[in-house]
């Protein structure tokens, strides 16, 4: 008897979350927007194009926000245009913000470097001041979290992507990297976001210049990013009551920090279960946080059908081609794939079913590395979030939640779609992909030396 009262209490707590969690989203605030003023820009080379069309028109303020700003073609023309834009217009305010750690060291896998920050001292040296560039540390080492916020806005537009800037994410040369482009015209959205960026990021002691020497010293700043973490885990979008009660098309920027209270991660989860039909989610590494997989995993046992897109291994950013030299951090993709494998056999019977679609997309020595989430034809997510557990737990992300009752923009994300998946192919069985023993031999080595030490279990909390 007392185990069928505690099962019903359990029964109708549980039915009253989910309740809960329906009414969460559907109550979301979110700022006002004709469909008419969201565009999805189709690559990376119109991406590049606005980017520097729209700097170039700018008249009151550029905010930008990405992981990084690189010292290569591409960098220097975003650079350059942005000091271009100052003196044409000097009133113009502009704001860069990176991360702090990863502007002061070279690419991994290469040698020592001064980083990318020595290319904004020589541009500030050669310029002068106008363009300052703001390094912000979330921890006090990288890979402990790094700044992952996405988003550039420029005067009344949100050009948002997952994208960095530099020569493979702007395709300025023959490689690209794909990702996702919205350009999205709405002066209250573009305030809401430059205001976290100038107010929260940029008020903070812990963010400091990246375009000047000296430069500050992170352990002088310990304390500081420690307060600076702080307010980042009660930082919020501030967003205006009057565009909330709007019942069309409504956009809500959300901020992601931190394991606990993460709000971002909270409207993943609580739009992977609203999904009665469709879901569709992008994520470059196959490596998902146990919460979100366990809530796509719910989705398929009540019929949802769920369709993942994720990049081959070789269109991996990490993956090292077999006659380059091999280093550790080339047994990343192998150890994405091994994930993937392992899902897709244990799913395998949703996959036979086509309840779980797992799509895998290669085109040429290009690299792929979209995110977000569709559901159902009304509700999407852009973000820079890699949906694993590194953006789950540690970085600062962010994303932009589209809620289009209406339908308004499903002819833009059909052809998004389609676009990518000219270049993708379905994973039927997960003896489709390479075993184990197919890998390199250096990769072999290490997949077995974590897999004996369970050290891979670990790994993937990290990456």
């Amino acid at each position: 008897m007392q185990l069928a009262v505690r099962s019903t209490l359990a029964s109708a707590m549980q039915r009253l979350r989910g309740r809960h969690r329906q009414l969460a989203l559907a109550g979301l605030p979110g700022v006002a927007v004709a469909a008419a003023d969201v565009r999805t820009l189709a690559g990376p080379a119109e991406f590049r194009t606005a980017l520097l069309e729209l700097i170039a028109l700018a008249r009151r303020r550029i905010v930008l926000a990405a992981l990084y700003l690189q010292d290569d073609a591409a960098g220097r023309e975003v650079l350059a245009a942005l000091h271009a834009a100052k003196a044409a217009h000097p009133e113009l305010q502009i704001a860069v913000f990176v991360d702090w750690h990863r502007a002061q060291r070279g690419l991994i896998g290469k040698g020592a470097s001064a980083g990318n920050a020595a290319l904004y001292v020589e541009m500030a040296r050669r310029h002068g001041p106008g363009v300052p560039i703001h390094g912000v540390p979330v921890q006090t080492r990288e890979w402990m979290g790094v700044m992952h916020l996405k988003g550039f806005v420029i005067d009344d537009r949100v050009l948002y992507s997952g994208a960095s800037l530099n020569d493979v994410y702007l395709q300025r040369g023959e490689r690209y990297r794909l990702d996702r482009y919205h350009l999205i015209s709405s002066r209250a959205l573009a305030d809401s976001m430059a205001a976290l960026m100038t107010r929260v990021l940029g008020g903070s002691a812990a963010v400091s210049p990246l375009d000047c020497e000296p430069r500050q010293k992170t352990a002088a700043l310990r304390p500081a990013i420690g307060r600076f973490r702080r307010v980042l885990a009660k930082a919020r979008y501030s967003i205006g009551t009057a565009a909330a009660a709007d019942d069309g098309l409504r956009i809500t920027p959300l901020l992601g920090f931190g394991a606990r209270d993460n709000e971002l991660n909270r409207m993943i989860l609580q739009l992977v279960q609203r999904a009665r039909r469709e879901l569709l989610l992008f994520t470059p590494y196959f490596n998902l946080p146990g919460p979100l997989r366990r809530a796509i995993e719910a989705r398929i046992e009540q019929g949802c059908r769920v369709t993942i897109i994720v990049g081959d291994k070789t269109a991996n950013d990490f993956y090292i081609p077999p006659n380059e030299p091999f280093t550790t951090i080339g047994a990343l993709p192998y150890l994405y794939e091994a994930n993937l494998r392992r899902f897709c056999k244990q799913h395998q019977q949703a996959v036979d079913d086509g309840l779980l679609d797992l799509r895998l997309w290669r085109h040429g020595n290009h690299s792929y590395h979209l995110k977000g989430l569709l559901v159902d034809d009304d509700y999407a997510l852009l973000t820079g979030s890699n949906l694993n557990p590194r953006a789950w737990r540690l970085d600062l992300e962010n994303g932009l939640l589209i809620h289009d009752p209406r339908g308004s923009l499903v002819g833009q994300h059909r052809q998004e779609i389609e676009r990518i998946l000219q270049h993708c192919r379905r994973l039927e069985h997960h003896r489709s992909l390479d075993s184990i023993a197919s890998y390199p031999e250096p990769v072999q080595r290490i997949l077995a030396r974590l897999a004996r030490t369970r050290a891979d279990r670990l790994l993937n909390q990290v990456l």
